[in-house]
């Protein structure tokens, strides 16, 4: 046996390479673009979405700045309202019999962690100020709603990887915290997919992880997609669903900030589904985006498909967010 083997070394040092699976990443290029923040160099973060049924050319996107406050826009990317609401980080919105509910996650007081809430006024695209719900101790990071009947639900990602589940009284500005869950390191982007109850949160440096939504079901994580410098390139930032219009089906989308990109993952079973860049067109590129938003459905003649909204890192004069119809992102990625 000693005799043979540096043969069998010599085999393994002529055998070829492994053979890595190259990643193909498709290219898209932004529709639009929304006015810049007003802070400097770091300030906005992260978009939602509110889709007019009525007139869905009129749909609204609410955009942190993370210095200052929050921005209304309209689709052509101009400011229809700001609100001076301080250092507000992550952003999320639900429609409501209270009407529709803006949530932010409020940092000002980094060592307590708060909820600002709005309604916004969807005839006047005016954030009305509702108050503000103790969320903890620990900075406020990331955050997103759920709503169903009779209840609305907050969750609010905790700089250091705590998660709070909060359910939220609308009428009196106020909050219970119901179960608390736990990733190891930093995380931030979170979404719920409120067909399947199931919540997903982004761990920077390490992936993306879900749990189940629901105030009685496990606290414990289940890993469904790592960091591995191909397909997920850290840190992982914000993450949103692009739903079916009917059934369960659809897709998470997630920010590979390290490579510029945006990875795809489909619902139906959380296996890849593919990844793209936004590149240069009529406006500029995206890069080191934070915050997404996606939602499908009916935007109007200039997104017959859908919208998706991503934070640009880079842009110049200031940091602003990036408008791409969702069937140009579906064409190039042949989603089916």
């Amino acid at each position: 046996m000693r005799a043979a083997l540096p043969f069998l070394l010599l085999l393994a040092a002529c055998a070829p390479p492994a053979i890595v699976p190259v990643v193909q990443t498709a290219s898209v290029t932004a529709d639009a673009e929304t006015v810049a923040v007003k802070s400097g160099d770091d300030a906005a973060d992260d978009p939602a979405i509110w889709r007019n049924a009525a007139n869905p050319a009129a749909s609204l996107i609410v955009g942190t700045d993370k210095q200052a406050g929050l921005y209304v826009y309209g689709l052509d990317g101009q400011v229809r309202d700001f609100n001076d609401a301080g250092r507000v980080n992550n952003v999320d919105l639900v429609e409501t019999p209270a009407g529709v509910i803006v949530a932010a996650s409020d940092r000002s007081d980094e060592a307590q962690a708060q909820i600002a809430l709005f309604r916004l006024n969807t005839t006047t695209a005016r954030l009305e100020p509702i108050g503000r719900v103790p969320a903890g101790a620990g900075e406020a990071y990331g955050l997103c709603l759920w709503a169903t009947p009779g209840a609305l639900t907050a969750f609010i990602v905790i700089k250091d990887g705590t998660i709070r589940q909060i359910e939220l009284d609308v009428a009196t500005a106020s909050g219970r915290i119901v179960r608390t869950m736990k990733l190891n390191t930093q995380s931030e982007g979170c979404v719920v997919d409120p067909r399947t109850a199931r919540l997903y949160v982004a761990e920077e440096d390490v992936g993306i992880w879900r749990f189940d939504a629901r105030a009685s079901g496990s606290t414990t994580p289940v890993k469904l997609a790592g960091v591995d410098g191909k397909r997920l390139v850290a840190d992982v930032e914000g993450l949103a669903i692009a739903a079916e219009v009917t059934g369960n089906g659809g897709w998470l989308v997630a920010s590979s900030q390290g490579d510029n990109a945006y990875t795809l993952y489909r619902l139906a079973d959380e296996h890849f589904a593919g990844r793209f860049r936004i590149g240069t067109g009529v406006v500029g590129s995206t890069q080191e985006t934070d915050g997404i938003a996606v939602m499908t459905g009916d935007f109007g003649p200039a997104f017959p498909q859908g919208l998706m909204v991503a934070q640009d890192g880079e842009n110049s004069p200031a940091q602003n967010f990036k408008l791409v119809g969702w069937g140009k992102i579906k064409a190039a990625l042949k989603l089916r």
